[in-house]
């Protein structure tokens, strides 16, 4: 019986070595620190330095173009527009929306009326009008079936000449 005390008393003590030694090892290497990551810089705010409506609405038009690069009708516009819409467009001393008022909205298609809103609303915070305090312009939207614009502040014109032309020489025997 001694002998088989002898042998659990060894095997515990080699037990509670290994235990021991288990604890020993080399720490393991401490877990990489994940890369600060700041957040995006906050968009500078852009300032108008117009001191009328009129020049007002040349920055906002160029902000709106600036916004929407991709959805600008490109060279001249067709003879037909597939809408066009009046927009009054206030805002206050930063650039936030105030009021959006529909002087002419294209009735026959609400789905512009949409799009031009939500176009507007996303261009936000539009030039702070600094000499003004807040800025109130009226824009007309010159809207092609192809889904780009124009605004007429920055309008590229439309191609009347060619299509007139075209006319007079159907019409001449």
């Amino acid at each position: 019986m001694n002998l088989s005390r002898l042998r659990c008393c060894w095997v515990l003590a080699l037990g509670s070595l290994l235990l021991w030694l288990s604890g020993c090892t080399t720490t393991p290497p401490l877990a990489l620190v994940a890369p600060l990551v700041l957040p995006p810089p906050a968009p500078l705010l852009r300032v108008s330095q117009a001191d009328t409506a009129s020049g007002y609405r040349l920055d906002a038009a160029s902000h709106l173009y600036d916004q929407n690069s991709s959805r600008i009708f490109k060279g001249s516009l067709p003879p037909f527009l597939y809408a066009i819409a009046v927009l009054q467009v206030e805002v206050d001393s930063l650039g936030q929306l105030t009021a959006l008022n529909w002087l002419r909205p294209p009735l026959h298609a609400p789905e512009v009326v949409l799009e031009i809103e939500r176009t507007v609303r996303q261009a936000a915070p539009f030039p702070a009008p600094v000499k003004m305090g807040r800025a109130s312009y009226i824009e007309t939207w010159l809207w092609d079936a192809s889904g780009r614009f124009q605004l007429h502040t920055l309008t590229e014109g439309q191609t009347w000449v060619a299509w007139a032309r075209d006319q007079t020489a159907r019409i001449k025997p």
